[in-house]
């Protein structure tokens, strides 16, 4: 029986591995259309940008561990227990991100020929709270800075204005009674 996976609508950085256990002409053509690749995981339409088929051998010095590492953004401490497994390996590998679904929730049951090797995860930006350089960020906010008084000229424009709407109002209303 084959493993299924589920993917939410929501996933994030899952990087999903699998082996593809094809001749080098056969892999070849198995890129070809995404079809293959779709039919083989049992989905619907994957987006091409995300997805990744290609000769181990191509890694050659870096190998799959390094790859995920530093080519995906995997935390070395979550490749290193399998670095000499995923290294070892031969043949050609399916790398399937998550943003290949398109925010779509799928279930993924990988078919011949792939095989699954394993699930990763991208490491979060590491996040570091340092104090600013200059000394002018330095100091403390102490409350709501306090309302200006209202200047002279402005209490007198209001006062204007008010004075304004009485008298329109006033006279609407001596046309409303004369009318």
């Amino acid at each position: 029986m084959s493993e299924t996976f589920q993917v939410s609508a929501t996933e994030h950085g899952v990087i999903r591995i699998f082996m593809v256990n094809l001749s080098a002409d056969d892999a070849a053509r198995f890129m070809q259309g995404p079809e293959e690749i779709n039919r083989a995981l049992d989905v619907g339409d994957l987006d091409e940008e995300f997805v990744e088929l290609f000769a181990l051998s191509m890694l050659d010095g870096v190998g799959l561990a390094g790859y995920l590492v530093d080519g995906l953004g995997v935390a070395e401490a979550d490749v290193a227990p399998y670095r000499s497994r995923l290294n070892g390996m031969t043949g050609h590998v399916l790398i399937v991100l998550s943003r290949a679904f398109g925010g779509r929730a799928a279930t993924i049951t990988p078919r011949a020929p792939l095989k699954w090797i394993g699930t990763y995860t991208e490491e979060g930006a590491n996040v570091k709270f340092e104090p600013l350089p200059s000394k002018g960020a330095e100091g403390a906010m102490t409350g709501s800075p306090a309302k200006a008084p209202k200047s002279d000229a402005r209490v007198g424009g209001m006062i204007a204005m008010y004075a304004l709407i009485a008298m329109f109002a006033l006279v609407a209303l001596m046309i409303w009674v004369a009318g």
